[in-house]
């Protein structure tokens, strides 16, 4: 008898508790308060908006679709004007990045009642987030929500899905051992520089699919308070992943480790630009930085004309630091490197165990072997595919600078004002120049912004074997990964044909021996994991789960 009190007490205890969990939980969620704006439109002055094949204005403001495939926008005037302009010029753009994205989503989460659970998570998760984001882009991020389309409700309103795709930027940084950033970036300047001024050269590896990086987009902003500035990113996104304001000042972004976020604080990207848009120094810009709770650990690399050189503000939940690399170079991946975070456990750890400072030393070996360094070896380093002194460690292998990945790479000339943008595909197309001089000088011009005389040409490994041995290799990994999940059987001569497409990459022979586990083929996949163990492997924990399944 008294088991059963026992169990009858446990029973109502836990009943009692999930009750208590589900009151709370949905108390919370009626009084999440995202702070969305009022815009009174009748304020804001009515243009017509016009089209044509490749460019649309709507009034000062415009957005072309250039002969290189980029997309250019430019907007001035108030948060509401911007944000309006934006959402008007760009509609079309809006619903294509908000489909591909949410297609991503639906692969994870095919159920329309779980997409639902979704939007109550989000909303409880980030019903705090409008009070860490400034009243000028929240109320620039509504206007771009009008024109956004209603057809993801179940996620949350327009304004909701706005403020958090941007929030959800930062979760995917904080799931960077699922690879969905790498970045890489340097700075050179003095002797190690071809014209002795700064010269910034990044990739940024944030990946979301193929189709989410094909509609690149660069901003160039002309707002009512602060600096003009240029930021390449995708419609919707009014935070800077990489850009450079009219003083000279760049901001590059690149993540850290990072625990997963727990509740909502300031976006990386919005602080990144706050920073570009009222900041023309390395010290004005920590400054800015310093004021923000974040949600998650990042590596903010600053170049500066006015000083003449860079730094990286290292951000953490909860510390802060700025790093000077105490040379003419400084390089940034994804670690923390000043004395602040020397002793943290995390940073300890990351460095232990993930392909960072393998990055970092060689992108310190290339720039030592391409001094001194201009725009053309600049987008040589960041093309490199190889390992450390030249090693072949296999296509797309994370500790490469080129992990054939990149939603966009950059090279900024921050006392010209020059910056180029790479192009499809990843940062083997063309580095497109633009002068930001003549840019923001001439606001209304509608005309090609690219500078032909200083674009850098496209990489030559477009035109060779090996880069069709990557679209085979890119092609086939995702036929193998559907017949493992779907248990559809594939002819032995494409597996023979995928591993011939990329046989030093680790993944390549996991994979296959995935795909032989899969089907019964027990000692067969033993012997391709025993021989991705032979590869270089990027992360600690790939190779322990390798040894896990051989096990």
């Amino acid at each position: 008898m008294k088991i059963k009190k026992i169990l009858k007490y446990l029973v109502l205890s836990f009943i009692s508790l999930i009750g208590l969990i589900v009151v709370v939980s949905s108390a919370l969620y009626l009084t999440a308060d995202m702070k969305q704006p009022v815009i009174d439109m009748n304020t804001l002055p009515d243009y017509p908006l016009i089209k044509t094949d490749s460019l649309r204005t709507y009034g000062p403001n415009h957005l072309r679709q250039s002969k290189s495939g980029l997309w250019e926008l430019s907007v001035q005037g108030s948060p509401a004007e911007r944000g309006v302009a934006f959402g008007k010029l760009a509609e079309d753009l809006l619903h294509y990045q908000e489909e591909v994205f949410v297609d991503q989503i639906r692969q994870i989460i095919p159920s329309d009642s779980y997409l639902k659970f979704l939007r109550f998570f989000l909303i409880l998760f980030n019903r705090n987030l409008g009070e860490y984001i400034p009243e000028e882009y929240r109320t620039e991020i509504y206007g771009i929500s009008l024109s956004c389309s209603h057809e993801y409700d179940a996620i949350g309103t327009p304004y909701e899905r706005q403020l958090n795709y941007h929030a959800a930027h930062d979760i995917g940084h904080a799931m960077q051992d699922y690879m969905l950033v790498g970045c890489s970036s340097f700075g050179v300047w003095g002797d190690e520089s071809a014209d002795s001024t700064l010269l910034i050269g990044r990739n940024f590896d944030f990946y979301v699919g193929d189709d989410f990086a094909r509609n690149k987009l660069i901003s160039f902003y002309q707002p009512s308070a602060g600096y003009r500035f240029a930021s390449v990113g995708w419609a919707g996104m009014t935070g800077v992943l990489s850009g450079m304001n009219e003083t000279g000042l760049t901001v590059t972004i690149n993540a850290a480790k990072s625990t997963m976020p727990v509740s909502a604080a300031m976006p990386i990207s919005l602080l990144a630009r706050e920073i570009l848009q009222y900041a023309s120094t390395i010290e004005e810009a920590y400054a800015i930085a310093q004021k923000h709770k974040t949600f998650v650990a990042e590596s903010l690399l600053i170049g500066s004309a006015k000083d003449g050189k860079a730094a990286i503000i290292e951000k953490s939940t909860d510390k802060i630091a700025l790093f000077y690399s105490g040379t003419n170079r400084i390089i940034c991946t994804n670690h923390y490197q000043s004395d602040t975070f020397k002793e943290d456990a995390r940073n300890k750890e990351n460095i232990a165990t993930s392909d960072s400072p393998y990055r970092q030393a060689r992108l310190d070996e290339l720039l030592s072997d391409n001094l001194p360094v201009d725009p053309s070896k600049a987008a040589s380093i960041l093309r490199n595919r190889f390992g450390e002194e030249g090693k072949e460690i296999g296509l797309t292998n994370e500790k490469a600078i080129n992990q054939f990945i990149a939603h966009h790479s950059v090279i900024f000339e921050p006392a010209n004002r020059l910056m180029w943008v790479s192009t499809a595909p990843w940062q083997l197309g063309e580095y497109v120049a633009y002068d930001l001089n003549k840019i923001f000088a001439h606001p209304t011009d509608t005309g090609e912004l690219r500078i032909d005389s200083l674009s850098l040409p496209a990489d030559t490994l477009l035109d060779s074997p090996v880069y069709r041995q990557l679209l085979t290799y890119k092609n086939l990994a995702k036929d193998i990964r559907h017949s493992i999940g779907s248990h559809t059987p594939l002819d032995e001569a494409l597996l023979d044909e995928f591993i011939a497409s990329n046989p030093e990459f680790y993944y390549s022979w996991q994979l296959v021996g995935d795909y032989y586990q899969a089907f019964g083929a027990e000692d067969r996949a033993i012997l391709s994991w025993q021989t991705a163990l032979t590869k270089e492997i990027p992360k600690e924990e790939e190779r322990t789960a390798l040894q896990e399944k051989i096990k």
